[in-house]
Formats: structure tokens, C-alpha cells, sequence
């Protein structure tokens, strides 16, 4: 399934922080962030679930959009 967020990853000292933090909870996943976009998505291809800590973590702030 593809999961689709907005984020405020706009920097890239804020991609590297976010690349660690998802690499340690999606190992399996497929993403990529899209910083040319003014919502700085961010794109999940997964199998699995994506779970709270995506939304809910210290390094940026993430609203899943529709």
C-alpha cells in the first residue's frame, strides 16, 4: 500500500534525522520524500501497517493526506 504525508522536512540536516528515524521503523519499506513539493511529501510504499511512531515522532511532524 502507498501512504501518502505531508511533512516539514524541508532541510537537509531534517533528511538525514528522518532517514535515520525511518530506516529503524520501516526496514522493509519502500520511500521517498519529495522536497521540491511545497508540502515536502513524504511517500511509504509498505505491506505492513505504517504506525503511530511515523505520526507521532521527534524529528518532524507528518499528516497523512488523502
Amino acid at each position: 500500500m502507498i501512504y501518502v504525508f505531508k511533512t516539514t522536512v524541508d532541510s537537509k540536516s531534517k533528511l538525514e534525522s528522518a532517514t535515520a528515524i525511518l530506516h529503524k521503523l520501516l526496514p522493509y519499506a519502500l520511500w521517498n520524500f519529495d522536497l521540491e513539493d511545497c508540502d515536502n511529501i513524504l511517500r511509504i510504499d509498505s505491506e505492513a501497517e505504517i504506525s503511530e511512531s511515523i505520526l507521532k515522532n521527534d524529528i518532524f511532524d507528518c499528516i497523512e493526506l488523502e
